[in-house]
């Protein structure tokens, strides 16, 4: 009885695993690898509680196979030598081996390297789960001798299978409709999760009671969000926040900053990219863009949260209603690469200044006209040094506000032509 309720309902065959229905129906990858019968090296990659480590046991005991578990958050290279050695030393009858190493990312380079001869022999078959990107992870010369296979959060129905299983085989929960749809909203995804707040509730009431809602956030807590501010979930949430907001869509941008924020991400951090999407993909077709922007952030400054988030909230719902253009971005980009290439030519004499009488003699500010002083305070003269000539790097969109600014360079560029003729 100790033992967790987690473990005591894990399924024992294939046909019994809640979810994966992408890898175990009929023309799934492992379905078709253990219809086959010849397993294969597997990288399981997905977030916790969706069911890596039972489908690893599972999926040894379809080949008949020796199941050796490690978990890489306690072990060292010399525990995986000492295993591996073990294995080549004390054969079982030839039987195969599956070796099932948990949260492999945490190997440094030198110890994932040890699998590879291994690997290369056939001494042993490797099963891995992690919860980070292998791509980042994980070392090439490893994943190329596995199939990385995604694993996913279970869903709705998946996790409401799970408590009528507990309930058709230890006992009845008796949760109204609301309670239960609590419970598995609570679950985020994950069975262990979901698992862990049954038996929370199994402890706290008799079995005869009624639970709605209300009582059951007594005795059960929302599994925290699935986000960690320096790794990859990180990088994707807030991609998926700037990307709508770009795309205009602000449900979907409200929807990332609230995933952020409710995961505990720095509203600082995300007031500086809201600031940064005002510039890099509005720029001037809305010129209030911005400093709504930095209003917002201003208005958290003072406020902090939670008062504060709303106004990243309403940033955001005007940054992603805005017009868009990345007229500046791309303008900026190209005057910068310019820049780069160009930096040892001096500017065109006609604009230096000549503070010195050597300087006037050189013909330092020779023939400069002061714009103001001519009729349409507008001079034409070049300002781009001589060598390099004149550039054009600004295109503005035909809408927005930008459609203003076109009409006022069109307006510069044949005032410039006249001038010259």
């Amino acid at each position: 009885m100790n033992t967790p309720l987690a473990e005591r309902l894990r399924p024992i065959s294939i046909e019994e695993i809640v979810g994966q229905r992408h890898l175990l129906s009929e023309g799934g990858l492992i379905a078709n690898i253990i219809k086959y019968g010849k397993p294969l090296s597997l990288l399981l990659w997905g977030p916790p509680g969706c069911g890596k480590t039972t489908l690893a046991r599972l999926y040894a005991g379809a080949f008949n196979a020796r199941f050796i578990p490690l978990s890489a958050t306690s072990s060292g290279s010399a525990d995986l030598k000492k295993i591996i050695s073990d294995i080549e030393n004390h054969p079982l009858l030839s039987q195969q081996v599956i070796l099932f190493v948990d949260e492999i990312h945490r190997f440094n380079k030198a110890q994932q390297d040890i699998f590879l001869p291994y690997l290369e022999k056939g001494t042993i078959t490797l099963v891995a789960a992690t919860t980070e990107n292998p791509s980042f992870a994980l070392n090439d010369a490893l994943i190329s001798r596995l199939r990385v296979l995604p694993v996913y959060s279970l869903i709705s129905e998946e996790l409401d299978q799970i408590i009528s299983r507990f309930e058709s085989q230890v006992r009845p929960l008796h949760l109204t409709p609301l309670a239960r749809e609590t419970l598995v909203a609570f679950a985020q995804g994950d069975a262990r999760h979901l698992l862990n707040m049954i038996e929370n509730i199994v402890h706290a009431t008799t079995g005869d009671e009624t639970i709605d809602e209300q009582k059951l956030q007594m005795f059960v807590q929302r599994r925290s969000p699935l986000y960690d501010k320096d790794a990859e979930g990180h990088y994707n949430l807030i991609s998926s926040l700037h990307k709508s907001v770009r795309g205009s869509d602000p449900d979907a941008a409200l929807y990332w900053l609230a995933r952020m924020l409710e995961g505990g991400e720095d509203p600082q951090f995300l007031a500086r990219r809201i600031v940064r999407m005002a510039t890099e993909d509005i720029g001037l077709a809305d010129i209030q863009a911005l400093g709504i922007a930095l209003d917002a952030w201003r208005a958290f400054d003072q406020l902090g949260s939670p008062e504060g988030e709303l106004a990243l909230a309403q940033a955001v719902v005007y940054l992603a209603l805005s017009p868009k253009s990345n007229s500046i971005y791309t303008a900026f980009g190209q005057a910068k690469d310019a820049a780069k290439k160009t930096s040892h030519l001096s500017p065109p004499k006609t604009i230096l200044n000549a503070p010195t009488r050597l300087m006037k003699e050189m013909g330092y500010g020779k023939n400069y006209q002061y714009d103001h002083d001519t009729p349409l305070a507008f001079s034409g003269q070049d300002y781009f040094p001589e060598e390099l000539g004149r550039q054009s790097y600004y295109q503005p969109k035909d809408y927005g506000f930008e459609r203003e600014l076109s009409k006022r360079m069109t307006y510069f560029v044949k005032l410039r032509e006249k001038l010259k003729s």
